[in-house]
């Protein structure tokens, strides 16, 4: 689907038009092509007094081919990147004003704004976590007012001791900094103590990795296939019966596998356990994708719309989770990513079955994530916003235009930003990201 508003903003009546009238100004975003460095220029690394992870930071920042900026230099950068985990006391956050005021309109366009501080409960005292807490006013802030494509995060970083740097640092500042994260801004990632891998070569992070993706044949899914796909994994795509012709069609493609199942079918786990257990005998990573919409207010909807909505977006994943983790499929070091979405945080009039669902979904993340620590594997979600799919194409006019626009990038997001999220929580790198909720919204206004 195109956005016809978008691609006149970039014209020069377009340009004009905005300017003159003060209209929403979406900006052209930086997306991921393989081959690209991991940044178009320089990086400027700042730490507060007594920060812990600048050092290394700039070690991993080198080893990545990034320039490293000379703070004296007046120059315009490609990312701001601040270690604030020295920042112990309320007194203590003006070092970082100090440090971004200079810097606000230094940023080149689709730059990248990433802060790390330590998670406000492995703080040493009440003032240290009061202070690190403020830290994600000050991000999600610089998200909404830098503009012209500029992503803002926040990365939490457990202290790790004597362990070194762990590697899901170093895959997340990739993540973060590169193209693939085009759509999401304003985030919080908590980056664990777990077990992390770094790939052979960063090109191809999923190298030899077997990935199930459900719901693969159109959309979103079909963009995770075929990102999973040229990230190096193999790639077991599945979808229902009757997009069976779709769903060949990816496979074709990618040169993956296809299983054409029934999610909601009482045998449906079992069947897919032995699928993946005869062809490749386990599975690294599990995408829960499908989904359905079946939208009517609750006083107009019938039980059947209910009921459909919450056994395929939510309680089929815990009935294939459950065999796939008691069966040994999932190995240590595998990784679980759950599609939820925003309206499962701000919830949407029509679809209170479809929120509950994506609401659920969350809470499969938070109660579960614990528990498969212990086996050493990651469970993480993310929550698409507006996303450009056949779906949103068929709303009305003026409620697509406002789940556009009601952003801080002024337009939708495209099936490919969701799976780039997704291909990084399955990472063998990113292992130690675990109970995470990323929003993939281009840090859209609702819930927030």
């Amino acid at each position: 689907m195109t956005d016809r508003y978008a691609s006149f903003v970039q014209t020069g009546a377009g340009r004009a038009l905005v300017k003159r009238l003060g209209l929403p100004d979406p900006p052209r975003l930086r997306r991921h092509t393989p081959g690209d460095p991991l940044v178009p220029g320089p990086v400027l690394l700042g730490s507060a007094t007594g920060g812990r992870l600048a050092e290394p930071v700039g070690r991993i920042l080198a080893a990545a081919g990034v320039e490293l900026a000379d703070p004296a230099a007046t120059a315009r950068f490609a990312a701001l990147v601040y270690d604030a985990t020295g920042v112990t006391d309320s007194t203590e956050l003006r070092q970082l004003y100090d440090f971004f005021h200079p810097q606000a309109r230094a940023l080149l366009p689709s730059g990248r704004v990433v802060v790390l501080g330590t998670p406000p409960a492995d703080c040493g005292s009440p003032r240290e976590a009061t202070a690190q807490r403020a830290l994600e006013g000050l991000t999600r802030s610089i998200g909404k007012e830098f503009g012209r494509g500029v992503t803002a995060q926040l990365v939490y970083v457990t202290p790790y001791g004597d362990a070194g740097t762990p590697v899901s640092l170093e895959s997340t500042l990739r993540f973060l900094l590169s193209g693939r994260s085009a759509y999401v801004s304003g985030q919080v990632i908590r980056v664990g103590a777990g077990t992390a891998t770094a790939p052979a070569d960063w090109d191809r992070p999923l190298d030899g990795q077997v990935v199930l993706v459900t719901g693969a044949a159109r959309g979103i899914g079909a963009a995770l296939a075929r990102v999973l796909a040229r990230d190096g994994a193999r790639v077991v795509a599945l979808d229902v019966p009757a997009a069976g012709d779709a769903l060949a069609a990816v496979v074709n493609e990618i040169g993956g596998s296809a299983v054409q199942l029934d999610l909601t079918a009482p045998d449906a786990p079992t069947r897919l356990a032995e699928h993946l257990a005869t062809r490749h005998g386990r599975v690294d990573v599990v995408v829960h994708n499908a989904g359905i919409t079946r939208d009517k207010t609750l006083g107009r909807m019938d039980a059947d719309r209910w009921d459909s909505v919450i056994d395929v977006n939510l309680s089929s994943q815990e009935r294939i989770n459950d065999v796939l983790l008691e069966r040994d499929l999932i190995p240590a070091g595998g990784r679980i990513v759950s599609v939820s979405s925003i309206a499962g945080i701000a919830g949407n009039r029509g679809q209170t079955n479809y929120a509950t669902s994506k609401a659920g979904v969350i809470g499969l993340v938070d109660s579960l994530a614990p528990v498969l620590r212990e086996r050493d594997i990651s469970l993480n979600a993310v929550a698409p916003g507006f996303i450009e799919t056949r779906l949103t194409a068929r709303m009305p006019l003026m409620l697509r235009e406002a789940g556009r626009r009601m952003n801080s990038m002024a337009q939708g997001g495209l099936p490919v930003d969701v799976a780039e999220t997704i291909g990084w929580l399955g990472w063998p790198a990113t292992g130690a990201v675990s109970g995470n909720l990323v929003r993939v919204c281009g840090q859209s206004l609702l819930g927030a």
